[in-house]
């Protein structure tokens, strides 16, 4: 006669309820990941426009005075007291320009008196998630 080996019905049940455990614990956590990509997508905007913005600042402080254009080459500038949060402007400041603001919801106010004034706008996605900010640094001369 031969000797049958296998697992018993108890191992199976034990296995069977600890993966059942550990699926309740685990699958929740993947469920929020779109709210995380979407605040992770605000804040690559937001962090491209920042670059953005202190690179043109620092072609104005290089290349000088009246070097910079409203068309934003070789440099953005505006007239005092523009809107800088707005995406038609930001989009002139960065790679990508209008395509990678179109994924994004632009708020928040920052109207600089003069050249090198710093201030915010904010990023939301427009999947959701939480506004991200971007420090932006205008040029008005």
């Amino acid at each position: 006669m031969k000797k049958i080996t296998g697992f018993t019905i108890i191992e199976l049940v034990v296995v069977i309820t600890i993966l059942g455990i550990l699926a309740a614990v685990a699958l929740p956590k993947f469920f929020d990941i779109t709210g995380d990509a979407a605040n992770a997508a605000a804040k690559g905007v937001a962090g491209a426009v920042a670059s953005g913005t202190a690179i043109n600042y620092g072609t104005r402080l290089v290349k000088g005075v009246g070097i910079c254009a409203a068309g934003g080459n070789p440099c953005l500038k505006t007239a005092a007291s523009a809107e800088w949060c707005d995406p038609a402007i930001l989009g002139l400041v960065m790679t990508g320009g209008a395509a990678q603001l179109a994924t994004v919801t632009v708020g928040g106010s920052f109207q600089p008196a003069t050249t090198g004034a710093t201030g915010a706008c904010t990023f939301t996605s427009t999947s959701g998630g939480v506004a991200q900010s971007g420090t932006i640094i205008g040029v008005v001369d």
